[in-house]
């Protein structure tokens, strides 16, 4: 398949401004965009100007929900070069998820091609202030206009870039988690280990429950006995017990993150034991309390390593190390920075540098 590039117009350009940046509210000029028939395969893969779609209301994915998607991030380096963070791991996860949704699978390499070139051509959005960086999304649909309780015949797969800082407005300090003990994000069996819309729709209530009553976000428990600790609405999370680090083990409910590998990887390499287990919430609390859980963080895309100052379960607060930031969380958030904005060396190879 050819990728072909829409000239753009000065006319269609924006104006770059980098000094207040919202998370996923500025968007770049271009976005990539390629199609799938049943019979004929993908087809005209394309970059061209950032702009609305136009859908029959009775395309699938609005009745039927069949959508997935991605989040990685593009780094600036010296000069104009830019570095992506482990993308082909991000394009691999996408088929899996695709293949849990019965969608059909993307040509990885062809894609991360056009992803180069697509972040290539948009380089001058890529902002360069302290913990800023080009956030990208890509998207995959079903778009058949036919409502019938089947998998789409028809797909769109699409990529858009946004120039973001600090995933959480209150930036690198320790979080406020409410422990959700009512709602369940997801089980074995079903959805929770993919990038499926849907996991995300269904967050939402549990969400707003958590800001309403002044925590940052959820931390889920398992659905069947609400017991077992899985991961936070957009993290995985990790727990340091008697100076190991601990996290939930993969069964099919929780994400396997990106972030949450490399941490793993890092830490190994930093001289950490890490430990992946089933981890009880009557294990974490007692282990706050009793002084033998010390610091709590989550890793994910967008917040990177997200450190976490107090958990609320049934209406009390458990606060980690006073609510400080705790010394492992504070070395593996700069390690992990500094390999991705180029200050330290890339001795894992998980930067694709382009030029």
């Amino acid at each position: 398949m050819k990728l072909e590039i829409e000239e753009l117009k000065e006319s269609d350009l924006k104006e770059r401004r980098f000094d207040d940046l919202s998370f996923g509210v500025h968007f770049t000029d271009r976005m990539f965009i390629m199609e799938y028939d049943r019979g004929i395969g993908w087809h005209s893969a394309r970059i061209t100007k950032f702009q609305n779609f136009s859908l029959s209301p009775a395309t699938m994915v609005f009745h039927y929900g069949q959508a997935a998607f991605e989040g990685m991030k593009a780094y600036p380096r010296e000069g104009s070069r830019v570095a992506l963070f482990r993308p082909e791991k991000n394009l691999r996860r996408m088929n899996m998820s695709a293949e849990r949704l019965c969608m059909p699978p993307i040509d990885e390499e062809f894609v991360l091609e056009c992803l180069i070139k697509l972040v290539s051509l948009e380089r001058k959005w890529v902002p360069r202030g302290e913990g800023q960086s080009l956030y990208i999304r890509p998207t995959y649909i079903g778009i058949d206009p036919v409502i019938r309780v089947r998998a789409s015949d028809k797909y769109l797969f699409f990529i858009i870039l946004s120039p973001v800082g600090a995933y959480f407005k209150n930036g690198f300090s320790a979080a406020r988690i409410l422990v959700e003990d009512t709602y369940s994000r997801a089980c074995k069996g079903g959805t929770g280990y993919t990038k499926f819309c849907g996991n995300y729709g269904a967050s939402l209530k549990a969400g707003e429950k958590a800001q309403a009553n002044g925590y940052d976000q959820v931390l889920w428990l398992d659905a069947c006995e609400h017991k077992y600790v899985e991961e936070v609405g957009s993290m995985n999370i990790f727990f340091v017990i008697d100076g190991k680090l601990v996290t939930p083990e993969l069964q099919g409910s929780i994400l396997p993150g990106i972030t949450r590998e490399s941490t793993i990887e890092l830490a190994r390499d930093l001289g950490y034991e890490v430990v992946e287990r089933p981890i009880e919430i009557k294990e974490v609390l007692e282990g706050i309390e009793s002084g033998r859980i010390t610091e709590i963080f989550g890793t994910g895309t967008a917040c990177v390593i997200s450190p976490v100052g107090t958990l609320g379960y049934k209406g009390k607060d458990y606060t980690v190390n006073g609510g400080k930031i705790g010394e492992i969380t504070k070395r593996l958030y700069k390690e992990l920075t500094s390999i991705q904005y180029g200050t330290a060396e890339d001795r894992f190879g998980w930067m694709r540098i382009i030029d």
